[in-house]
């Protein structure tokens, strides 16, 4: 068994989304990134956040508010993308915390809006795919979403789904199950 020490973001972003592909000249871009900052060694969540990012190059549509609860009005307030990268860095130490995600979405798309926009890539190379370290530590053929890994550990779903904040808050109590199974992993990427 490992024994894990340190902070630990837990990343869950919520983007604009449609139903089928995006319309013409729009593509998909965050508009919410949810930070829970876990205790490694304490196994316990101590800070639960989130970020409201103003889109670019795309608007929210209906399907997303339905979705996420998330209106154009609300996003308009945000912050610009750039802002919202430099934030993880400072008052989250992205750059040199180990983070993780459930599945590998929040950071192929974090990836993909750093490459479009130019802006800076703010994670350091060490991100867990908590969906995936889940499901070996339950020795589950697939790899379940959020609300349903919760019920298979019944822990009860804390807020909002697809809010960002409270997804993030959530995967944080399924990564603290899944550190007091003694199953967790971190994997370095590019």
């Amino acid at each position: 068994m490992n024994e894990w020490t340190g902070l630990l973001n837990v990343v869950d972003v919520e983007a604009t989304c449609w139903v089928g592909d995006p319309p013409a000249g729009q593509t998909n871009e965050i508009i919410e990134i949810g930070i829970t900052v876990v205790d490694l060694a304490t196994r316990t969540r101590v800070s639960k956040h989130g970020i409201i990012v103003r889109p670019t190059r795309s608007t929210v549509s209906d399907f997303c508010t339905e979705l996420t609860t998330l209106t154009q009005e609300q996003v308009d307030r945000g912050v610009e993308f750039g802002e919202a990268c430099r934030l993880l860095e400072t008052e989250f130490a992205a750059g040199t915390r180990p983070w993780a995600s459930w599945g590998d979405y929040d950071r192929k798309q974090f990836r993909a809006q750093c490459a479009a926009t130019g802006v800076e890539y703010p994670f350091g190379p060490e991100h867990t795919n908590a969906k995936q370290v889940f499901a070996e530590s339950y020795d589950l053929r697939r790899r379940p979403g959020m609300d349903h890994a919760l019920r298979i550990a019944e822990i009860p779903l804390e807020g909002t789904h697809h809010r960002g904040d409270d997804d993030a808050w959530n995967i944080g109590a399924l990564v603290v199950d899944v550190l007091g199974r003694g199953a967790w992993q971190v994997t370095t990427v590019d």
